[in-house]
């Protein structure tokens, strides 16, 4: 009696894996160990399995739970029993979990197979089929319910492929619609287009990244840039905030721009006491010390003539001879 055990993880949804699991049958297109699975009826089938010898067995199905689990039981032949579980890990990924009890065959020629070892190269082999079934479901398009719409059927080390699949297998291959010469020439163009599609997405999907991580690097150099000139400024404006802060050397004085006074305090004095007087303010203004700052109007011929009259001038220099005939002339008029 020996317990054996494999298990995998397939990148797909649990229900696609079960439905494609329970396509018996089909063992043999992408299997390497199990020779023939031929149906006797909707219950029971027939298996024919090839490790350091031929074993074969009929078998009927037990404890079925959609999408959870299926189970068999060898009625005839090889005495095994077991069950395949399916879990779902993500919705986009299941565990698959084979268990299987198998007694030897009694007598000489079971002795002889364990001391061969058959039982852990049994235990491989098993290993080794769940893989290609982990791979067949994964080259299967998203919604394939069909092992026959998976790319990796027939490959190199499936028994069909090496011809090591049994006569009945062969037979009743021949008998499935799916395996006429049209259909499998339509599976074959449907895959190459498949294919094609697959890479030319893969290509677009390569470019984009390619772009996006062109983007990403411009983007990160330009940021880069970006706080390098802020930095720059930074350290400017601290070494100017710096220069500021430190006390300026004592200089001597410049008498004339460094004086209360400003420029023009050192400059002499002149007639009139002005010390910013620099230029003409009006025609005319040094003619009488008194009368230089009252603005004056040039009659024609020359003579400047007043337009007002001078209270400190009349008190210095009396009234022009002119006013003081009319004022002479008022009086006389007013007695």
């Amino acid at each position: 009696m020996a317990d054996y055990h494999a298990e995998a993880t397939v990148n797909a949804p649990v229900h696609q894996v079960y439905t494609l699991f329970t396509h018996f049958n089909d063992f043999p297109k992408f299997m390497s160990f199990v020779k023939e699975v031929t149906y006797i009826d909707d219950q029971r089938s027939h298996w024919v399995a090839h490790v350091e010898g031929d074993f074969s067995w009929d078998a009927v199905n037990e404890d079925w739970i959609p999408d959870q689990q299926v189970g068999w039981r060898s009625i005839q032949g090889l005495e095994n029993y077991g069950r395949v579980t399916f879990q779902q890990l993500t919705p986009q990924r299941t565990g698959v979990n084979v268990f299987m009890h198998v007694t030897p065959p009694a007598g000489k020629l079971g002795s002889i197979a364990e001391a061969l070892g058959v039982g852990s190269r049994f235990e491989q082999e098993l290993q080794n089929d769940l893989n290609h079934f982990a791979r067949m479901v994964e080259q299967s398009p998203s919604n394939a319910l069909d092992p026959m719409q998976s790319h990796y059927l027939f490959h190199t080390e499936s028994a069909v492929a090496k011809g090591t699949a049994t006569g009945q297998q062969q037979s009743s291959m021949q008998h499935d619609p799916m395996m006429s010469n049209e259909a499998l020439t339509t599976r074959d163009t449907t895959i190459r287009q498949q294919a094609e599609q697959e890479q030319q997405r893969r290509q677009e999907q390569d470019t984009r990244q390619q772009q996006a991580a062109a983007e990403q690097e411009q983007a990160s150099r330009e940021q880069s840039a970006a706080l390098q000139k802020q930095a720059d400024i930074d350290a400017q404006t601290r070494r100017e905030q710096a220069a500021q802060e430190q006390p300026s050397t004592p200089t001597e004085p410049n008498p004339v721009h460094d004086t209360i006074g400003g420029r023009n305090a050192a400059m002499p004095r002149n007639s009139f006491g002005d010390q910013d007087a620099r230029g003409e303010r009006f025609p005319g203004y040094t003619s009488d010390p008194m009368t230089g700052r009252a603005p004056e109007q040039i009659a024609q011929g020359g003579v400047i003539q007043q337009s007002q009259e001078s209270p400190w001038d009349v008190s210095i220099h009396g009234r022009p001879e002119q006013l003081r005939k009319e004022d002479e002339q008022e009086q006389t008029e007013s007695s």
